[in-house]
């Protein structure tokens, strides 16, 4: 095995098994790994000189939450009424209209695992939206709300998203994922639905053409090779996506942030290298061979490294976050309006585009 005949694996769009992943990540110099991702990528994208952006806003329909995440400041537990929140019609039009005045038209509606929050709630509020608001695109919740949402109304995940499309919703993000190995999701997310229910509300997803993306949360408990692993499955995952269908449209990777979490207070703090975070991005887009858009996570590694991914493998700069709050309040401090996205992308060298979530190009 030698690094030529990874990167020319790669290159043909072929698989790479998980000791050549692992290799590639170990051994690889950086300038070389970035560079061959930047290859790849200008071979993946049909305009190479583009780097794509959004305009949403993140709203969270509850903080309640049953999971008990370590890395997590933002949720509160059932019986922490004084803390609790579920977000009103009315407070839910009055972000949506600032989102349509700032030019975005898609409401990423995340929360937690409520325990009395089932399928109709759901369904309400999806229909109540969408009525208000026709235009609207809804990327909403993630896998283990849905296994959550269906474990407590007596359905089967299937019956669950057939119920939520039917509802309104558009496309499910790739929330949840953390690592997906179970000897990480054991510790820092021990009642969260398991990395096996992930793939299998994603693979549902997947064969109802429901688009979806995946995510990665690295920087705490895991692994090298465990993050190398939580790659191989998601990709093995997308090989199963039906032909024609959406799959996996993009992967986000970001970094873990510490600051006032359980996990810190055991001692795991985040430790942020922006060549470690270029290593992931380069290293996704020689993977990850079945999958096209790589977003820069300028929120939690900063302008400078989010203009270097795009160098290094990414094609796509993420969206200004109208709003966010999950992890901002574990130290996320990175802020950008439309204006200041677009000139990063020109001073990275690129040609800024605005897209919608499945990368169509307005």
């Amino acid at each position: 095995m030698t690094l030529k005949d990874i990167y020319q694996k790669s290159h043909n769009g072929e698989p790479l098994t998980f000791d050549e992943a692992c290799f590639l990540y170990d051994r690889a110099p950086f300038e070389q790994l970035a560079f061959q991702a930047d290859m790849l990528r200008q071979r993946s994208v049909a305009d190479p000189s583009v780097a794509t952006w959004q305009i949403d806003r993140n709203v969270n329909t509850t903080n309640v939450c049953t999971s008990g995440c370590l890395f997590c400041n933002f949720h509160c537990k059932p019986h922490q009424t004084e803390q609790h929140f579920i977000t009103t019609i009315e407070e839910y039009c009055a972000k949506i209209e600032r989102m349509l005045e700032l030019g975005g038209n898609q409401l990423l509606l995340q929360g937690g695992m409520h325990p009395k929050l089932g399928i109709e709630f759901y369904e309400e509020l999806f229909k109540e939206l969408k009525h208000r608001y026709p235009t609207l695109r809804l990327h909403a919740l993630g896998a283990p709300e849905v296994a959550h949402i269906a474990k407590i109304s007596g359905l089967t995940t299937q019956k669950t998203l057939e119920r939520l499309v039917a509802a309104g919703l558009d496309s499910l993000p790739g929330a949840g994922a953390e690592i997906l190995v179970p000897r990480v999701r054991k510790i820092i997310s021990p009642a969260k639905p398991s990395v096996e229910q992930w793939l299998e509300v994603m693979h549902e997803a997947h064969l109802m053409n429901l688009p979806t993306s995946a995510t990665m949360m690295y920087g705490h408990i895991e692994t090298p090779h465990e993050r190398v692993e939580h790659l191989i499955r998601i990709r093995d995952l997308q090989a199963q996506v039906p032909e024609g269908n959406y799959g996996f449209i993009a992967f986000i990777p970001w970094i873990f942030c510490s600051t006032g979490t359980q996990l810190e207070r055991r001692g795991v703090v985040s430790h942020f290298s922006p060549l470690e975070y270029i290593r992931i991005i380069a290293t996704a887009r020689l993977v990850l061979n079945n999958i096209r858009n790589i977003q820069a996570s300028w929120l939690t590694v900063g302008k400078q490294t989010a203009q270097v991914a795009l160098h290094s493998g990414a094609n796509d700069f993420g969206s200004i976050m109208i709003e966010e709050n999950v992890v901002s309040s574990a130290g996320a401090r990175n802020h950008f309006d439309a204006e200041g996205i677009q000139q990063a992308i020109r001073e990275a060298g690129f040609t800024p585009k605005l897209r919608d979530q499945l990368y169509n190009l307005l």
